[in-house]
């Protein structure tokens, strides 16, 4: 409805309607990462009030992480055949219900089923499969910038709604903590609705960056799909070293993320007597180092190595999980730990959406990364739960964050193993031809 007539009017004024697209993703990946972020928050809160233990939450919030990662492939494919807009309405639409929902539950399957399945399915809907769209569809320059800035979306809701999460918790229950969340979502849904285009084409736009005289591309009708689609794109990769590659190291991203520090942080803060305000600022401040980080690795992603970018921000982020335990949890320990681990929470994302492109070719590299995201979110299901059960088992969650140390060094010497893109690219021709 208003975005023909606001393109014109940003077009007058030589501004682009693809940042328009890039805002309005931000914000979707913004609210969603805040009602991802704030069961970490709850762990103790819900343990205290229904008696689970934390290996029982863990294991609601591992099935999500699991929908939210095995949904990725099928996001892509939803997003060609239903288009941005309805997708990401109905995703948001589900987190928001899964939050509602959750406050009136008295029972553990209602946690799963609020929080496990909803936030899981409707978050993975969108994830970062979204911004992979988005960058590959709007923008013919400037990928991995925009990718970086999308990424980053996830720091920033963590950064905004966890220390107001905690803050309401402590004061006034945890049920009021979901308030915040569910009305971001909200909004974003009517933004969603009034302003979000699938392609330039529609607004008769070329991508942001195309050479000068490109022409408008027509309309193409839907694309015809079926629920065997991303099982076909994932057959026709499975024989490549590369994706499996991306597939593996992106696990342990994940496992050593989401699953690990976004989930039990607080919970582990706590084992060693910070309570939950304290304990979601040095999330927050985490979460502002990673803002910088990922624009950043976005930044270099255009320019660099991408292999020695990851290399890097791998070996960093065990090196940091590995410091985590002697920090003494003091103001001064736990900020060294932001700051580096910050830098490169998702700074991870840019370098792999860059090389899995330059693999597998821009038409498939949505669906491809999909299936690779879905490695990402396994593994934070993996250590979602194993934390969770170490926590139970030994009272502590060290032999996790060692072993989390351990995977991610485990990944900066694999990644290494992919050619440069340039010859992997050349590598990959000769296979389509033949």
């Amino acid at each position: 409805m208003f975005s023909l007539p606001l393109s014109n009017w940003l077009q007058r004024r030589g501004l682009h309607y693809s940042w328009v697209i890039v805002t309005i993703t931000f914000l979707t990946g913004l609210s969603s990462s805040a009602a991802l972020g704030l069961p970490g928050a709850l762990l103790q809160p819900l343990s205290q009030e229904f008696g689970w233990d934390v290996e029982q939450i863990s294991s609601a919030l591992a099935v999500r992480f699991v929908l939210f990662g095995l949904m990725g492939p099928f996001a892509a494919i939803l997003m060609e055949r239903f288009g941005l807009r309805n997708v990401v309405v109905t995703a948001l639409t589900l987190v928001s219900g899964g939050l509602a929902l959750a406050t009136q539950m008295t029972q553990f399957w209602q946690l799963v089923l609020c929080w496990g399945v909803l936030l899981g399915v409707g978050s993975g809907m969108t994830a970062l499969v979204l911004s992979a769209v988005v960058s590959t569809r709007w923008f013919d320059s400037h990928r991995g910038l925009v990718v970086g800035v999308l990424t980053a979306a996830s720091a920033t809701g963590q950064l905004i709604f966890l220390p107001i999460g905690a803050w309401l918790i402590e004061h006034f229950g945890w049920r009021m903590a979901v308030l915040p969340v569910f009305i971001a979502c909200a909004v974003v849904a009517v933004l969603v609705c009034l302003l979000m285009r699938n392609r330039p084409n529609e607004l008769g736009l070329t991508p942001y960056g195309a050479a000068p005289g490109t022409a408008v591309a027509p309309i193409a009708p839907a694309m015809r799909i079926t629920f065997a689609t991303p099982f076909q794109v994932l057959a026709g990769v499975a024989g490549n070293r590369v994706f499996w590659i991306l597939f593996g190291t992106f696990f342990i991203c994940g496992l050593s993320t989401n699953g690990l520090i976004q989930t039990h942080f607080i919970s582990l803060c706590g084992d060693s007597g910070l309570s939950a305000v304290p304990a979601a600022s040095v999330l927050a401040m985490m979460g502002a180092f990673d803002l910088v980080g990922t624009i950043a690795s976005g930044w270099l992603s255009d320019r660099y190595d991408n292999r020695k970018l990851l290399f890097m921000y791998y070996g960093l982020r065990g090196l940091s999980l590995f410091w985590l335990p002697y920090s003494e949890f003091t103001l001064y320990g736990l900020s060294l730990f932001a700051m580096f681990y910050g830098l490169d929470w998702i700074a991870t994302v840019p370098p792999t959406v860059r090389l899995a492109g330059a693999t597998f070719g821009k038409e498939k590299a949505g669906m491809v990364f999909g299936w690779v995201f879905a490695g990402h979110q396994l593994g934070a299901a993996v250590a979602a739960y194993g934390a969770g059960r170490v926590r139970t088992l030994m009272l502590t969650y060290n032999p996790a964050l060692f072993a989390a140390g351990a995977a991610c060094l485990l990944a900066a010497v694999v990644i290494l193993m992919i050619r440069k893109p340039a010859v992997a690219a050349a590598a990959v021709a000769p296979a389509k031809a033949a």
